[in-house]
């Protein structure tokens, strides 16, 4: 690893796609405070609460009987649950209902939200995982029990299949279902630079995101280039087992932060990504490539597409002839003779600050100056 992995600036040079629509300016954020170029393609948006009749729904048949255990997911989502309640005149109503069940929160910040609500919470998972409130519930006898399960865009079957295969009646309760955004324009034109190969990794933080992904890009007919550029080189970031449940069910690998967190997922993404760089030393200097930038001897150097394009050709390679006629390949657009090679060549050695790196073999070629 180099000395940039972990730091502010990790991410210089890799450009980092965006899926979510909630956070997205955090996300956003913590990803351009490491160095990486963002690009933004929400894939859902968010339902207003107080428009949303499932939820409404959902919050009446709490309401109608009492239930013995309610479930808190997200604090975020607690908290919409309950100010949609009281923006239906059924806040009070709704808080005494919970008031008189016992309530389970899977992490800290559900559990903030609970006391902030002047309700008292009985356990969480010290994981935060879905899994370990799973067992925890099914440890008890829940026959004849009724549950509330606060969800928050995530559906959860296998969750709400487990605890009404033990015998409960599950009441759940969709905070914030997501929708297609209005404009696909900006996802559409993520998924092509994806496909592309223009970008270095994706981001998800929900699994109705990653659908939608995999859907959408079936739809303009690039499905099978999108899943090849995630089984090769497109790094797919998750915030947490169940987001990543769509990609994995395909084989896609994944990488995800050991708790659903932004700020652990980019961390992780810091960490892992400067991995994938190719490295190699020529005339002296040790080059680490990355998407739209090479970093010689640990300082960044911005490279035009025609320019990284030669210097990855050559990199696959390094220290042999690759000729003028192969080069011309791999040119962006490709060119109009060989002419074009000798351009963007010295255009190459100049964004590198040294003509020594490059070399020309008359008559044959370039190479890397490879020891």
């Amino acid at each position: 690893m180099n000395g940039l992995t972990g730091a502010p600036g990790a991410l210089i040079g890799f450009t980092v796609g965006v899926t979510c629509a909630r956070r997205a300016d955090e996300l956003g954020a913590l990803l351009t405070r490491r160095g990486a170029a963002v690009v933004h393609g929400p894939a859902i948006r968010l339902l207003p609460l107080p428009d949303d009749d499932q939820l409404l729904r959902a919050t009446r048949a709490v309401l109608e009987r009492p239930v013995d255990i309610a479930v808190a997911s997200t604090g975020v989502g607690f908290r919409g649950w309950l100010e949609a309640a009281e923006g239906w005149g059924l806040g009070e109503a709704l808080v005494n209902r919970l008031r008189g069940a016992v309530l389970l929160a899977r992490g800290p910040k559900a559990r903030g939200a609970i006391r902030a609500a002047g309700l008292s919470d009985s356990w969480s998972p010290e994981s935060e995982s879905v899994a370990e409130l799973q067992n925890y519930l099914l440890s008890a006898d829940l026959k004849g029990l009724r549950i509330a399960v606060q969800l928050h865009g995530e559906p959860l079957p296998d969750f709400v299949a487990a605890l009404t295969g033990a015998g409960a009646e599950v009441v759940t309760v969709p905070v914030y279902r997501w929708a297609l955004p209005a404009d696909l324009g900006p996802l559409d034109r993520l998924l092509e630079l994806t496909a592309s190969g223009g970008v270095d990794a994706l981001t998800f933080t929900s699994a109705p995101a990653v659908a939608v992904v995999l859907e959408r890009a079936a739809q303009l007919g690039g499905g099978e280039r999108l899943l090849r550029r995630l089984y090769a080189d497109v790094m797919a970031v998750c915030v947490g087992p169940i987001t990543a449940r769509p990609l994995l069910d395909l084989g896609v690998p994944t990488v995800q932060p050991p708790r659903a967190r932004l700020g652990s997922m980019v961390r992780e993404l810091a960490d892992a990504l400067p991995g994938r760089a190719r490295r190699v030393t020529a005339a002296g200097l040790e080059l680490e490539l990355r998407g739209r930038a090479v970093l010689v001897n640990g300082e960044p150097r911005p490279l035009p597409p025609a320019g990284m394009a030669l210097l990855r050709a050559l990199a696959t390679r390094p220290g042999h002839v690759v000729s003028r006629a192969e080069l011309l390949t791999v040119l962006p657009g490709g060119g109009a003779d060989e002419h074009a090679v000798e351009t963007a060549v010295a255009r190459l050695r100049t964004a590198l600050g040294t003509p020594t790196v490059v070399q020309t073999v008359v008559k044959r070629g370039y190479r890397l100056a490879v020891a």
